[in-house]
């Protein structure tokens, strides 16, 4: 496993993290036993971030991650605040915020959060930009170590990078998703603001894992929240009607050689750039994180292939992508 420095801040991660989204329960139902199973296999392949929210299981992903922390102190945690209904989405006060900084803490069983994010939280709280402000206190009194933002747009991403104590910006990009290419990766760079990259494999279809046949449990948001109707759109299939994804699946396996499988071009794509620090993949079993980490330092794909890849988003994807990006 490969590791890289998160912009400014000095935090050393893993190119490969763990997504703790499903420990919550929102891919379907995942024992604790199962839980812990996977969170031990990241670890032992060479995994030593994990990004995790305060509302994935209503704070139960938080609590397994702080007992498995217990066993394996080395590793780096990154956590989201914001969606609760606390305060999503008209009720961010600085207390508030706080009050949920600590509950974090609490369930990680922390003294201090490595990396705290704010969620996905509206837009015209990031413009005010107030948030911002209080996070920067929080730092001082050592709640936090530094703060990030998980972004659903690129003009959410630029809002955030207005921020001089900006750490990180979480974005969605994948090969079904790559407007930030060209109008977030330079800037957050020049800025020495880390990339993590999130829903590498467009929850799931870029793996392979996914198919026409594929029934998802009710639990699971790709059942729920396939056009948008829970959360925003672009969370899921990265904004894509399923059925067209998957089409578009099977154009984009024909680009590839022989010689490399769809999976490892979705996320070697990614490390690709520079700009990205680490690229989280979610898991329901042990053995696909096998698959996930071992991307890390192999060969970066052609530059031809890479135009290729560009060329098939801009005609054949981006015409289709469904909510803000």
């Amino acid at each position: 496993m490969q590791n890289r420095v998160l912009g400014k801040s000095g935090l050393v991660l893993s190119e490969i993290g763990l997504g703790c989204w499903q420990l919550g329960g929102d891919f379907g139902p995942v024992s604790q036993a199962q839980s812990m199973a996977i969170l031990e296999q990241a670890y032992q392949s060479g995994v030593r971030f994990y990004d995790t929210a305060d509302v994935y299981g209503a704070g139960l992903s938080e609590q397994l991650l702080g007992q498995f922390y217990q066993q394996r102190p080395d590793i780096s945690i990154a956590t989201k605040l914001g969606r609760d209904a606390c305060l999503y989405p008209q009720q961010y006060t600085k207390r508030a915020v706080k009050q949920s900084i600590k509950a974090s803490l609490e369930r990680l069983n922390l003294a201090s959060i490595p990396l705290i994010q704010l969620h996905c939280v509206p837009t015209e709280v990031l413009r005010d930009g107030e948030i911002f402000t209080w996070l920067a206190d929080f730092k001082q009194q050592g709640l936090i170590e530094h703060y990030g933002a998980s972004v659903e747009s690129m003009e959410e991403a630029k809002l955030c990078l207005q921020d001089s104590g900006l750490t990180s910006l979480q974005i969605i990009i994948n090969l079904f998703r790559q407007d930030a290419l060209a109008e977030v990766l330079d800037l957050a760079a020049t800025q020495q603001v880390g990339i993590i990259a999130r829903l590498p494999y467009a929850s799931g279809v870029l793996s392979g894992a996914v198919t026409a046949q594929r029934k998802f449990d009710q639990t699971d948001h790709r059942h729920y929240n396939r056009d948008g109707a829970a959360f925003h759109v672009g969370e899921t299939f990265a904004g894509l009607p399923l059925d067209k994804a998957l089409s578009l699946v099977e154009q984009l396996q024909s680009l590839l050689p022989a010689d490399l499988a769809l999976a490892e071009c979705a996320i070697r794509w990614l490390l690709d750039h520079p700009q990205i620090t680490s690229v989280i993949t979610g898991a329901s079993k042990p053995e696909q994180i096998q698959q996930n980490t071992q991307y890390s330092g192999q060969a970066p794909l052609s530059k031809g292939l890479h135009k290729e890849l560009a060329d098939f988003y801009q005609q054949e994807v981006s015409p289709w992508v469904r909510g803000n990006r």
